[in-house]
């Protein structure tokens, strides 16, 4: 079963630069699904957010990445 966030990037690559909003936890989820350790998940999830393909939405949205 492919992840909500899998399917949100489906629909959104239309062209040009792609930037998702998901929450962290939907996120990691999906990276978890094919990352073979947590710092796989970890290290991922970093650099999707600091390459600004991916936007935090819900209760980590104006969290600074470098806290995480």
């Amino acid at each position: 079963m492919r992840s909500a966030l899998a399917r949100k990037l489906e629909m959104q690559s239309g062209g040009g630069k792609l930037t998702i909003r998901t929450t962290l936890l939907e996120l990691v989820r999906a990276v978890s699904e094919s990352a073979d350790d947590d710092r796989e998940v970890v290290n991922t999830v970093l650099q999707m957010l600091r390459s600004g393909h991916v936007q935090l939405s819900g209760s980590f949205r104006d969290a600074p990445i470098d806290e995480f």
